[in-house]
C-alpha cells in the first residue's frame, strides 16, 4: 500500500492478527521483504506495519538523504494510520530511525528493539567503512554516501529516551561492541544483547532468529 507522507510517497505493508501494532525498519539498500520469514513467525501475535524506507523498494526517492527525514517519516506514517501505541523493531538503518523516531517524538513507542544500529559513522569497522567508500566512489550511490556521514546522535539525545529498549548486535558485527555499550550505558531503561556467532545481519535478514526475543520483550511472552 502506498501512503503519501508531506511530500513524500511511502510503501508499507499491513498485516497480522495481533492487536500490539509493531513497525519494521530495514537497513540500507534493502526493503520490507527482509522480514518475511520473521513475519511468518510474528503475525499471529502482532498488527504489522512493514516500511520501505524512502528511496527504497517500491517508496518514492527523495532529492537527498538523511536518517532524520526517514524518522519523521515513521512519526508521519503512525500520525496518519492512527496506530495506537506501536512498538518498533528496525535493523542497521532502521535501528538508528527508531532511536531518531523516539528522540524527535518522546512517548511515540512502547518498545524500541533496535539491531545493528549505530550513533556515528565511526563505530563502523574500518573494514566496513573502506568497502562503503569504494562502493559510494564506484557507483555514486548517495544511500552509500549516508552511512559515512550520518548518523551524529549524541549521549544526551540518547538519555532522552524512556520506553524500554532492546539493542542487539552480532558477535562478528561491523559495528564495535564498544559503541553498543556506549549506547546501552545511555539509554535509561535499556538492554543489551550479542549474539554469538553472528554477523551483522544474518540473525535479521531473511531469518526467524529474533521471533521469540521480539515476543518476550514486548509482549512478556
Amino acid at each position: 500500500m502506498y501512503i503519501q507522507l508531506n511530500s513524500q510517497v511511502i510503501y508499507y505493508e499491513h498485516f497480522g492478527e495481533g492487536e500490539k501494532p509493531l513497525i519494521l525498519l530495514h537497513g540500507n539498500g534493502e526493503d520490507h521483504t527482509i522480514f518475511d520469514e520473521l513475519c511468518n513467525e510474528l503475525d499471529s501475535h502482532f498488527d504489522i506495519y512493514a516500511l520501505d524506507s524512502r528511496g527504497q523498494g517500491l517508496s518514492a526517492t527523495p532529492k537527498e538523504y538523511h536518517y532524520k527525514d526517514m524518522a519523521e517519516d515513521v512519526l508521519n506514517l503512525v500520525l496518519s494510520l492512527s496506530i495506537k501505541s506501536p512498538a518498533i523493531f528496525g535493523f542497521s538503518d532502521g535501528g538508528i530511525v527508531s532511536l531518531l523516531a523516539e528522540i524527535a517524538s518522546p512517548g511515540s513507542f512502547t518498545h524500541i528493539i533496535a539491531a545493528g544500529a549505530n550513533t556515528t559513522p565511526d563505530a563502523l569497522s574500518f573494514g566496513a567503512r573502506r568497502e562503503i567508500k569504494r562502493e559510494f566512489k564506484k557507483s555514486g550511490n548517495p544511500l552509500s554516501n549516508l552511512m559515512l556521514t550520518e548518523p551524529n546522535i549524541t549521549q544526551v539525545e540518547l538519555s532522552s529516551i524512556s520506553c524500554p529498549t532492546l539493542l542487539l548486535g552480532g558477535q562478528k558485527d561491523l559495528i564495535s561492541s564498544k559503541e553498543f555499550k556506549k549506547m546501552q550505558s545511555a539509554i535509561p531503561n535499556s538492554e543489551l544483547e550479542i549474539l554469538p556467532g553472528e554477523d551483522h545481519g544474518s540473525y535479521v535478514i531473511h531469518s526467524s532468529t529474533l521471533a521469540p526475543r521480539i515476543k518476550s520483550f514486548i509482549l512478556g511472552e
